[in-house]
């Protein structure tokens, strides 16, 4: 029996609960849920913090040296952050998800709005309220003209203010509306986010970016296609056959340093003069790259985001063969002067592998104390003025014998054997351009030949960065539009007194919760004083 003193909303808001619902209306219920715009809220404000992380630690497909080193710097925490996807945070299946519950969540929400808002338009505005002398904004005269000149009058002011008017003759008030783009910015703000969220995910899909560090000179060219990259992250739906076929060379590098200031020595401006060609054969052209001024060719943009020291280092074995030569690229430690880290590894030395591991110093220095006592080496400007190269030497397995990929930039010491003075101290070689250090042992020798420059660049194919730019703006332009613009309402009512004058009043009402109350009375009297105007 039902209970006489319940009532029947009741029962209603109990059977709304989720956990009396079937599978339909609890589906239903679901999808209500993910659609309000609350919801929405709240995932763009996950997807905003989900991204953090993205902005904390290095990425793969953006400095994949940054993750090597990153992961070489915290071995106990590098297995977790990979687990969690935190070095390729957004293509991390966690993040996705996030991105298309926001996608749908949205679309569910600006739809049926969009439905309210096209009625809104069709329709008139409300009639006049029976004592507009209530409303906040309000005003009357007496004129001794007929009512419906007035009304005639008073609606063709209205319309000239780009009002939306509703007057018949007869009626005794005119009714007035304004403002209705306002809920139009906003739907096409929310609109441009769901543009902007597309336009991301089609360059996610069937764009890649790559990057490749390279030399300067003729004989380090490289040419778009996958075997040239050092480090490679496509799309999900990503098509080889998109990919441009230039080729380019650094023929030199410019910097410009910071002579004095706290910042003195430190790299002002950086600028790779590019040799390259659109296709094979085509016509060599040349471009000077900067940050933040990439090469576009075609859909393709080429992205100078680094640069450092490769010192040029041979070492002989035993038996005097050349077990590696060439440069080698060193890490900057110090984005003001440069002090950078590296390794070389000679796998083919005989007897044995020799590996080497130390620190790049542009321009040496011994630092001192207060008491004027020498401290650590360093560099005191990022410019090669007078390169040191110091190297500490392993050897034996210098982990290239089992099979492993390994980091060019990581020396595995495991299973190697560091090479000791006489006095049990770390053997050091300290180098400069042209030195050669003969290794104790039989074991060859180290010539620092020469150094050169390297540069990071990075390639990037974004199919859908058009799309997404063209969202920002429009979402720009809604948020413009919802924050400046006021809707409003306007009647004017004039009816005939028993004197045998004409009432007139005048009301407005700010629908805006950030109306200025000034303005309104401002716009009331330049109406008011336009109709009086026009009767003179």
């Amino acid at each position: 029996m039902t209970d006489p003193l319940s009532r029947p909303s009741d029962a209603r808001q109990a059977t709304s609960l989720p956990n009396d619902l079937n599978a339909r209306e609890l589906a239903r219920w679901t999808w209500r849920q993910l659609t309000s715009m609350r919801t929405a809220l709240v995932l763009l404000l996950l997807l905003a913090l989900a991204a953090i992380p993205g902005s904390v630690f290095p990425q793969e497909d953006i400095d994949s040296l940054a993750v090597s080193q990153w992961r070489d710097n915290h071995p106990r925490l590098a297995p977790i952050w990979d687990r969690l996807d935190l070095f390729a945070v957004y293509g991390s299946p966690w993040f996705g998800a996030i991105y298309i519950l926001l996608m749908i969540s949205l679309v569910g929400c600006i739809i049926p709005r969009l439905f309210v808002y096209a009625r809104a338009l069709r329709a008139k505005p409300p009639r006049a309220p029976r004592h507009l002398s209530r409303l906040p904004e309000s005003t009357s005269y007496t004129t001794d003209e007929d009512p419906d000149v007035v009304l005639a009058r008073a609606a063709s002011v209205v319309r000239d203010r780009r009002f939306r008017v509703e007057w018949t003759e007869g009626s005794d008030a005119v009714a007035a509306e304004r403002g209705h783009l306002r809920e139009a910015g906003n739907l096409v703000f929310h609109l441009a986010v769901i543009v902007v969220l597309v336009g991301v995910a089609i360059g996610s899909l069937f764009g890649y970016k790559g990057g490749v560090i390279m030399f300067n000179g003729e004989d380090y060219g490289f040419s778009n296609n996958l075997t040239q990259y050092d480090d490679f992250a496509p799309g999900s739906l990503f098509d080889p056959a998109v990919m441009e076929p230039f080729s380019f060379s650094i023929t030199d590098f410019d910097v410009e340093w910071i002579p004095d200031g706290p910042r003195a020595g430190m790299a002002r401006k950086f600028v790779a003069h590019l040799d390259y060609e659109t296709e094979p054969g085509a016509e060599t052209e040349e471009y000077d790259l900067r940050v933040n001024h990439p090469l576009s060719i075609g859909g393709t943009d080429v992205f100078l985001i680094g640069h450092g020291y490769a010192p040029v280092i041979t070492v002989r074995d035993g038996e005097g063969n050349i077990a590696q030569s060439g440069p080698t690229v060193f890490l900057p430690t110090n984005a003001q002067t440069f002090e950078s880290f590296g390794v070389v590894k000679a796998a083919d030395a005989q007897p044995e592998q020799i590996g080497l591991e130390g620190s790049f110093y542009p321009t040496f220095s011994m630092g001192t104390d207060a008491d004027g006592n020498l401290t650590m080496p360093g560099s005191a400007w990022g410019d090669a003025l007078d390169p040191l190269v110091s190297l500490q030497v392993y050897t034996g397995d210098v982990g290239l014998d089992d099979g492993t990929s390994a980091s060019v930039y990581v020396l595995d010491k495991t299973k190697a054997t560091q090479l000791l003075k006489d006095d049990g101290q770390p053997f050091r070689m300290d180098l400069r351009p042209g030195d050669t250090v003969t290794l104790p042992d039989g074991l060859g020798s180290v010539t620092f030949e020469g150094l050169e420059r390297w540069n990071k660049i990075q390639i990037s194919r974004s199919p859908g960065k058009f799309i997404a730019l063209g969202g920002v703006v429009a979402a720009l332009l809604g948020l413009l539009a919802s924050l400046f613009i006021r809707p409003r309402r306007l009647w004017v009512r004039a009816r005939r007194q028993d004197d045998g004058s004409t009432l007139v009043e005048v009301a407005r009402l700010d629908r805006s919760s950030g109306g200025d109350p000034e303005t309104g009375r401002d716009e009331l009297a330049d109406i008011v004083a336009a109709l009086r105007k026009d009767k003179s």
